[in-house]
Formats: C-alpha cells, structure tokens, sequence
C-alpha cells in the first residue's frame, strides 16, 4: 500500500462527504491529535446546527471513519459519529 501524506492546511481545504448519504459535511475545523502515540483521532468539522446562545456544537468524526482521502474530498463512514461536547 503506498503511502500519501498531507499537511494540515492542505487537509483543511478539502470538503467532507458522507459516503452513506453523499451529504457534504464541510470542512475540518480542528484535528485531534495523541501526542504520546503520534496519531490522529478524530477530525473536527463545525455543525450546521446553531446551539444555545449562538454556540455551534462542533462535530467530531473518529479518524478510523475516514475511509478514503482523494485530492480534493474525504470520504467519511457518518453513520454514527458523535457530538464533542468541549
């Protein structure tokens, strides 16, 4: 399997898709990284949905639903990601 690598501003330019529903989540916000293990957990994109007082909760998606990363779009399994609450 080749290996592709990616910088963080390259990654942020591209759109999130739902493979399940082809719906376009967005585009990564934040990533969350484990600095002892040198790994990426989850991507961080911001929620269409706007909270209390204006707040947007973020949407956080596990790194192992990332199914596939193209040039211009990721792929992601959203079938069951989940809400961060920070």
């Amino acid at each position: 399997m080749e290996m592709s690598y990616y910088s963080i501003n390259n990654l942020r330019t591209m759109e999130i898709i739902d493979i399940n529903s082809g719906t376009k989540l967005g585009y990564i916000k934040d990533l969350k990284v484990d600095t002892n293990a040198y790994k990426v957990l989850s991507i961080i994109i911001p929620s269409q949905k706007m909270a209390w007082f204006g707040k947007n909760d973020d949407l956080e998606i596990p790194w192992e639903k990332v199914k596939k990363i193209g040039i211009d779009v990721i792929l992601v399994d959203g079938s069951d990601y989940m809400m961060d609450k920070s």
